[in-house]
Parts: structure tokens; C-alpha cells; sequence
């Protein structure tokens, strides 16, 4: 190895990352080296998923670098949701199926960095009946070898 531990803060970096171009993650070699060409050391004092979001903001830098969307569930009385289905909807960027038959749910794709403002929303008009779930990411090509 090189001397960075990679299969810690890499993992959770490696499946959390694709390569806009390719639509594929990237092998650990190519991260390993980024980082080391960024200088960026592994802090064993910080959580593994805290270090995979900084060294990402860092890599994105010198490599392109996409955040896997994450594959959300919510689930929630329909009277609940009218109040909130179309702020919902707008934080969406594909929609896989949405039921409106007695209960509201709807599972789609979403940026990572909107999960938890989804969250809010469903505790909030739901008053905490409701539920926000990530259920998956997005399907990504998996030819890299990790």
C-alpha cells in the first residue's frame, strides 16, 4: 500500500462517488493517489463518513467527482402530504413510482444533501407519523474493481 490506510475513509468515499464521465465509481488506486497528491492524511480520530466528505470536497478539486444519488422512500397520509407534496416533488430528480391511493409514498432519486430537509418535512406536516427513508442508491455501472 501507500502508506495511506485506504481501506478506511476510501470505502465509504469509493461507494459514495462516481465519475460524472463514466457513470462508474472509481478503482481505489486512482483515489489513493489523489489524495496523495492533494496531501490529504487520514485522521483516525474522525469518523470514517465525516473524512470521506471532506476528502471528497478536496478530490473534486483534481478529479471529477459526482455524489451517488441516494434512492428515497417517504411514506405518509394523504392529508399529511397535500400540505407538502409539491416542495416534496420539487426536491426529487426522478420519480420511480408515486401512490396517492389512500396513503402517499413516493420513491425516487434525490441528492444526498437534500435527505435530511426531506426528513424535516415529512416529520414536520406529518407530525412524526410519517417516514423518510433511504431505501438504496442509484444504479451504478460496477465494472471498478475495488
Amino acid at each position: 500500500s501507500s502508506g495511506i490506510n485506504a481501506e478506511w475513509p476510501l470505502r465509504p468515499g469509493s461507494t459514495m462517488c462516481i465519475n460524472p464521465t463514466t457513470q462508474r465509481p472509481y478503482p481505489v488506486s486512482i483515489v489513493e493517489q489523489a489524495m496523495k497528491d492533494a496531501h490529504v492524511s487520514v485522521k483516525p480520530t474522525k469518523s470514517a463518513k465525516q473524512q470521506a466528505l471532506e476528502i471528497i470536497t478536496l478530490l473534486k478539486e483534481s478529479i471529477p467527482l459526482e455524489r451517488v444519488k441516494m434512492k428515497i422512500k417517504i411514506t405518509m397520509n394523504m392529508s399529511d402530504a397535500k400540505k407538502c407534496r409539491d416542495q416534496i416533488k420539487k426536491l426529487f430528480l426522478s420519480i420511480e413510482t408515486e401512490d396517492n391511493d389512500g396513503q402517499f409514498q413516493i420513491v425516487g432519486l434525490s441528492e444526498p444533501g437534500h435527505y435530511k430537509q426531506l426528513a424535516e418535512m415529512v416529520g414536520k406536516h406529518s407530525r412524526g407519523k410519517g417516514m423518510c427513508e433511504v431505501v438504496g442508491v442509484e444504479d451504478v455501472a460496477e465494472s471498478a474493481v475495488f
